[in-house]
């Protein structure tokens, strides 16, 4: 297997979708599906299940991938320690996150970074929600840690660095806070709370959908610009809100319970820079941060 089918084979094992697969790698989605099906052909056997509306991998293509990841995180590491001798990795490197556990990530990485790299200053910022990608678009940031799914012109979508399952931030007095366990179509029946700003069609639908699967209309709630307004908006009983379960270990406060949900998909949370010409210094700490991925949890109180 070629090193560039190797690339087309572990982007689609990570995007699911051959359409974004062949715009990250800057190839036509035809490109990508003559080397999956030449890699299949060659090793004897499906890699994806492809359906006119889902691509998953099967258990062999599982296997492929775990076994490759490593391998190829070692070229690339191999590949960035000699740019990076060659050029030299200096100046000034601005780094962005979106939640606190992001910034856990962020941090950690970033020492990582400032060991191996002493000439470059690392500057680090929160993203308020109000503006999700302005600072990106803006040139403000040269790479960040925040939402997925992202789909948009002119910034590139990286590995997903953790995914977290969702919870409902309910008033302590609601009757959903003495459930075990909430539901999707519960989000009908009290206002949904959500952070103001312009957010793509991608975003809307993932994090502030309008309706539950079923049809049903969500109310809406006030809104906020900066997150540590959402908890007390709960607590003052004007809504709920939809979050990472791991937010009960940030924000836990009087007046709110953290109810997970038993449905539903997970909160992705990935790397993000613009597409124009990565820098080797973004290079670098985007490798420093698919070796690190996930964050340890914090200890339950």
């Amino acid at each position: 297997m070629e090193l560039r089918d190797i690339e087309i084979f572990l982007a689609l094992a990570e995007e699911l979708h051959f359409g974004r697969t062949a715009e990250r790698l800057h190839i036509t989605a035809s490109r990508v599906s003559h080397a999956i099906k030449k890699q299949e052909r060659r090793i004897g056997a499906p890699l994806f299940e492809r359906t006119s509306r889902t691509v998953r991998l099967t258990a062999l293509g599982k296997q492929l991938r775990d076994d490759l990841l490593p391998a190829r995180l070692q070229i690339q590491q191999a590949l960035d320690r000699a740019v990076a001798e060659a050029r030299g990795i200096t100046g000034l490197l601005r780094v962005g996150y979106s939640t606190p556990w992001c910034a856990d990530l962020v941090f950690h990485a970033a020492e990582i970074f400032r060991s191996r790299h002493a000439g470059c200053t690392v500057q680090i910022q929160e993203i308020q929600f109000d503006d999700p990608l302005g600072l990106l678009r803006r040139g403000e940031l040269d790479v960040q840690v925040s939402e997925f799914p992202v789909h948009e012109p002119g910034i590139t979508a990286g590995p997903v660095l953790l995914s977290e399952p969702r919870a409902l931030m309910v008033p302590a007095g609601h009757p959903l806070a003495e459930r075990g366990s909430v539901s999707l179509e519960d989000l009908a029946d009290a206002p949904l709370i959500a952070p103001r700003g312009n957010f793509t069609q991608a975003t809307l639908d993932a994090h502030l959908p309008t309706r539950t699967p079923s049809g049903r209309l969500i109310p809406r709630g006030p809104a906020y610009t900066f997150w540590s307004e959402a908890p007390a908006l709960v607590a003052a009983g004007l809504g709920v809100s939809v979050v990472a379960a791991r937010a009960a270990h940030y924000h836990d406060r009087p007046g709110i319970v953290f109810v997970p949900f038993h449905d539903g998909p997970t909160l992705d949370y990935g790397v993000l820079w613009p597409t124009a010409g990565p820098s080797p210094a973004v290079i670098a700490f985007i490798n420093v941060l698919r070796e690190r991925k996930e964050p340890r949890r914090p200890q339950q109180r």
